[in-house]
């Protein structure tokens, strides 16, 4: 087996090279898309410190006091603890590494004009120096951007000396100082759960959840997904249809040629393959067979309409009548 990734080793590291260090800033939006962004050289300083040296200051400076290095799948919220995880177990930040490792070229530079700062997620930096097999070594400091962290041009004022003066920039951010997430060598170091999760919208409970619902589903039903769709990764980005299966017991629930009959008896276009598969393209797919298995339409026998039901309350027998079963 690999040896586990040592953070206090790779903080000791970067502590000794800190002088050598190279940074680029990204900004990447809600679905995950990297922006380039320049800065000054006046930031230069400011960038590394508030990025690179105050996380690894406080691995190094922590450590003496009893600072551990945990696997985030067993994280209880302890103290004096830093969580690690593979970075291959969080597809949407394995997928941000990959586009500005690999489609560096294609990646546009950031403008507000053309995709405003509201439509944010956060930013990361990218870190490089001297060493490796090819002749460098990279990492990465990742930190969520609020939308509250943004002041903008036109409804702010500056305070220059005794008087107010019109705000000379069109944005200005309010840059975190809390040391957030570190992506190392395939590995991440979480500082903070709650802002790592919403950064890469990253569940591990509702993983396993989701992980496992799609393995029984897969052994109930025959399923077919379009290319680079599983069934966990839709439930996981899916939770209102997560919780919906997560009630359902997938054993009582209707075998496929049921389900079948159900949709062609609702007008329903669930398609199928020549295999007899379902196939699932999309969310809307999976929320179409979710809903079926969950029996959740029905058509009126008062106006012979079709409904989907969002919500189903069970009720009583009627009176005078025998319980039924």
């Amino acid at each position: 087996m690999d040896e586990p990734f040592d953070v206090f080793l790779w903080a000791n590291e970067v502590d000794e090279i800190k002088n050598n260090v190279s940074a680029e800033l990204f900004l990447f939006n809600k679905n995950y898309t990297p922006y380039k962004i320049k800065y000054s050289d006046k930031l230069t300083g400011a960038v590394k410190s508030m990025f690179m040296q105050e996380a690894v200051h406080y691995i190094i400076e922590e450590a003496d006091k009893g600072l551990e290095c945990r696997e985030y799948e067993k994280a209880d919220g302890e103290d004096k603890v830093i969580y690690r995880t593979s970075l291959s177990k969080v597809g949407r930040a394995e997928t941000l590494i990959h586009l500005i490792e690999n489609e560096y070229k294609d990646i546009d530079y950031f403008s507000e004009d053309e995709y405003e700062f509201k439509k944010v997620k956060g930013i990361l930096a990218k870190f490089t120096y001297p060493g490796g097999d090819d002749g460098t070594k990279t990492f990465y400091i990742a930190k969520l951007l609020p939308a509250s962290s943004a002041l903008k041009g036109a409804t702010s004022w500056e305070i220059n000396g005794e008087s107010f003066e019109p705000f000379s920039a069109q944005i200005a951010i309010k840059m975190p100082e809390d040391n957030q997430v570190a992506i190392v060598d395939g590995n991440i170091i979480v500082f903070n759960q709650a802002k790592f999760e919403n950064l890469f919208q990253y569940d591990y409970k509702s993983q396993v959840i989701a992980e496992a619902k799609a393995k029984e589903l897969t052994e109930k039903y025959k399923l077919s997904f379009a290319e680079g769709l599983t069934l966990d990764a839709l439930l996981q980005d899916k939770k209102p249809i997560l919780k919906k299966v997560q009630a359902m017991d997938i054993s009582e629930e209707m075998p496929q040629d049921k389900l079948l009959d159900y949709a062609d008896e609702m007008q329903l276009e669930l398609m199928t393959d020549d295999d007899g598969s379902i196939i699932i393209m999309d969310d809307k797919d999976l929320t179409m067979f979710v809903n079926l298995l969950n029996e959740d339409y029905y058509v009126s026998p008062v106006n012979g309409r079709r409904y989907e039901i969002k919500s189903k309350k069970l009720l009583g027998e009627p009176e005078g009548e025998p319980p039924r079963g």
